[in-house]
């Protein structure tokens, strides 16, 4: 994410939403970022970033007020995820959870095809520069419990409980 911080071509725009404020940042061509107001992102500032609106950061914030009514399940947007091609190969896998639906990190790590890497999965899945959109909320431990999230855990609960109505974890 340090790369979104030192190249002045990106732009961002604030937004509100039941999870507090969002920082959306996106190139002239695709979302790159997400930050969240609380968490990991509160110590982050926008320097080097540009604020002004876009096309792709309006559809952003359609696209996500839309989910955040319960009017959105999957999200088409041009997505620019800047990682390790590790990162962004467990980035792609979180975009086959379905919505309402939750997996483990081991799980991932299975289906990655080395059951060994779930820490890795889970290093990965905590520097998801594009939370929400790229689903990595939908992570939870083996036993059903809350584990790590950027925004923290109350906003991961939030999220898994807009998700779904019984608001109890399911794995798939």
């Amino acid at each position: 994410m340090n790369a979104v911080l030192q190249d002045g071509s990106l732009h961002y725009q604030d937004m509100p939403s039941p999870v507090g404020r969002l920082r959306l940042i996106a190139s002239d061509s695709a979302l790159v970022g997400i930050w969240f107001e609380q968490g990991r992102d509160a110590a982050r500032h926008a320097g080097g970033l540009v604020e002004k609106s876009s096309p792709v950061l309006e559809l952003a914030r359609t696209q996500l007020q839309e989910y955040f009514a319960a009017q959105r399940r999957d999200f088409e947007l041009p997505l620019d995820p800047r990682g390790t091609d590790f990162q962004r190969r467990v980035w792609q896998r979180l975009m086959k959870i379905p919505y309402g639906e939750t997996t483990s990190y081991g799980a991932l790590a299975s289906d990655l095809g080395d059951v060994k890497a779930s820490r890795a999965v889970g290093l990965a899945n905590g520097s998801n520069p594009i939370p929400i959109v790229i689903p990595c909320h939908r992570v939870i431990g083996a036993d059903g419990s809350l584990t790590g999230f950027g925004g923290g855990l109350a906003i991961k609960q939030q999220l898994l409980g807009l998700e779904r109505t019984d608001r109890q974890p399911r794995l798939f």
